[in-house]
């Protein structure tokens, strides 16, 4: 995955965040959407994040991907 610098996430628009009121999971392009996606579901396993937080994510994500 590419590297993203604190410089270029401050950068990002709002909508370039699967949660953009935190700016948590930049999906901004292919690489970061299947990163959030992992991310999130080790959330949930641990016990960290909702199953509806996920979806939401995964939602975000699979619409950068070009999953509908």
């Amino acid at each position: 995955m590419s590297e993203l610098s604190s410089k270029s996430r401050e950068k990002l628009p709002a909508k370039a965040f699967a949660e953009p009121e935190k700016r948590a999971y930049p999906i901004e392009d292919k690489p970061h959407a299947r990163d959030a996606k992992a991310r999130a579901s080790q959330a949930v396993k641990a016990g960290r994040m909702s199953k509806a937080e996920e979806a939401k994510i995964d939602r975000k994500a699979d619409a950068v991907l070009g999953k509908d």
